[in-house]
């Protein structure tokens, strides 16, 4: 063998063993990620086989695999069921080998999954689930509250409602922790903002019909309609409203949490007008419209919610915080995220807090009459930008045993 030969083959040598020790501290050589939601339910559009999707967009554009390391991607339905999410979490976690579990719309479900992976090492980001107890009382060292949350959307949209004249409000709310937390988050908003709340209702998850519980709000005569609900429920009760004439007598509907697959699924005809506050939308630069284009044709043309451009975006960071540290640790890797700075094209730039909250900015939304739509999906239009240190709830304000 010449000189050349057995430098090269050196070299090369060299350079797996190099690849080899950096590789060593991943668990099984596999960076494995569970994308747990609800995959058939009320939240399959917003979030489900969506956000799959958006997790492999993320390794794809990290460019990691490139780089000698193997990611692989799992995915499960939680059936909005704590018990069931719970179970899934343990069989990937204990048996799975599954090192960050992504997404969990349903906050009854994340709180669980909280809970499980704190006491398994491993790290949870939250993009599905809104309770901001998750950085509150409930917060952990191994997870990271991605893209939205109750406290937010009642400070965006209900505040911004307030300060219109809706003064007087009922609430039509979610039976589980998401609705409680988004009407106990909105209602001490309308009352700090010298407003009065008249009433509520709890609805059970995933209701057809709502009439029983609209009659309630239209005979409260409160001036807003406070919907604490999403997805599917947030459709029903809004066609649900449309066909009593809640508007036209006079009432307004505040839609706490309004997805843009929500809007599709309404029309413009009946959406028009709403108010609603979120983190992302796929048309505001040409970043987010680059993602869609590439996002929609492989998504049945569904363009990306908000969740899955924090699947997305937190994937992308989580994988970086991988990378530096040559480990998937999750506690470990939990705190090299916070960390370091995030920078994606969906969120820009921003930062994740000792309480486990990204920031970011938020935009109070108004859905686009028919006529002001250019074509399909063109929704909405922006009436006000939150600045990230303002979109979320003040640290100090949170509960959380890890802000000292």
């Amino acid at each position: 063998m010449n000189a050349f030969k057995r430098t090269t083959v050196g070299l090369a040598v060299a350079a797996a063993l190099s690849l080899s020790m950096a590789h060593a501290q991943v668990s099984d050589n596999v960076i494995k990620i569970g994308v747990l939601n609800d995959m058939s339910g009320l939240y399959a559009d917003l979030s489900g086989p969506g956000s799959t999707l958006a997790a492999k967009m993320a390794v794809e554009d990290s460019g990691i695999e490139k780089r000698g390391y193997k990611v692989e991607i799992v995915s499960a339905d939680h059936q909005n069921k704590a018990d069931i999410g719970s179970a899934i979490a343990r069989q990937w976690y204990d048996a799975d080998k599954v090192d960050v579990i992504v997404d969990v719309p349903n906050s009854g479900v994340a709180l669980a999954i909280n809970a499980i992976t704190k006491e398994k090492g491993k790290a949870f980001l939250g993009s599905g689930p809104a309770s901001s107890d998750l950085t509150g009382k409930a917060c952990s060292p191994n997870t990271v509250h991605w893209t939205y949350d109750t406290w937010m959307l009642a400070n965006g949209t209900g505040s911004a409602v307030v300060k219109t004249g809706g003064d007087t409000w009922f609430f039509i709310t979610a039976d589980y922790a998401f609705g409680h937390a988004l009407e106990r988050d909105t209602a001490a908003v309308v009352t700090k903002s010298g407003g009065k709340v008249l009433g509520d209702v709890k609805v059970p998850l995933n209701t057809q019909d709502f009439s029983s519980f609209l009659l309630q709000a239209q005979a409260s005569k409160a001036k807003i309609v406070g919907l604490a609900n999403a997805g599917g429920d947030t459709i029903n009760s809004i066609k649900g409203a449309a066909e009593f004439g809640i508007v036209k007598g006079g009432q307004n509907l505040a839609g706490l949490l309004v997805f843009v697959t929500d809007v599709n699924s309404l029309g413009l005809p009946t959406a028009q007008g709403l108010v609603l506050t979120e983190t992302f939308y796929w048309d505001l630069n040409d970043q987010t419209r680059a993602f869609a284009k590439r996002f929609a044709p492989q998504y049945k043309g569904i363009h990306p919610t908000m969740i899955h451009a924090g699947v997305y975006s937190s994937v992308l960071h989580y994988l970086k915080a991988v990378e530096a540290l040559k480990s998937d640790d999750g506690t470990k890797v939990v705190a090299k995220m916070k960390e370091m700075p995030t920078d994606d094209p969906l969120f820009g730039k921003g930062t994740i807090r000792a309480d486990g909250r990204k920031i970011h900015p938020a935009y109070l939304f108004e859905v686009k009459k028919p006529s002001e739509s250019k074509g399909p999906w063109d929704y909405y239009k922006v009436r006000a930008t939150i600045p990230a240190d303002q979109a979320f709830r003040p640290m100090k304000d949170g509960g959380c045993p890890l802000v000292k």
